[in-house]
């Protein structure tokens, strides 16, 4: 039971990460639009979770008596500077209309995410409380 718990809000933690290093790479883009010279930056990291969910073998251990931890915690998104392609004459090559879109999609992706880490949270309370409210 714990190893599912733990794992849940493990999972949810690295993802709710990941989205908002996204958030920040999207952002610095639409803000250096402009800039003569500036490559676009992406963030992975769903490839990551993927390989994490068919991965069967994602156990708690326990380092104290009072800690448990996830031996897969220290996943890492990857952050990917686009260098090869240029959209203008000034070398930038940062579309605005792209990165808007990336960033609603994102947007709506933390928000998700979210909304689940409450749910789990209020699983885990309720398991605490012995199912009353």
């Amino acid at each position: 039971m714990f190893d599912k718990m733990f794992s849940t809000v493990n999972f949810l933690n690295f993802a709710l990460n990941g989205t908002w290093l996204r958030h920040e790479a999207i952002s610095n883009n639409i803000a250096n639009a402009n800039t003569p010279g500036y490559k676009r930056v992406r963030v992975e990291f769903e490839n990551i979770l993927k390989e994490n969910l068919e991965d069967k073998s994602v156990k708690l251990e326990v380092t104290n008596k009072l800690h448990i931890r996830s031996r897969h915690d220290n996943f890492e998104p990857i952050v990917v500077k686009e260098i090869n392609t240029s959209t203008r004459l000034d070398e930038n090559n940062v579309d605005i209309d792209i990165e808007m879109a990336e960033l609603a999609k994102n947007t709506i992706m933390y928000n998700a995410l979210i909304r689940q880490t409450i749910s789990e949270f209020g699983r885990i309370k309720s398991v605490i409380n012995e199912g009353r409210r």
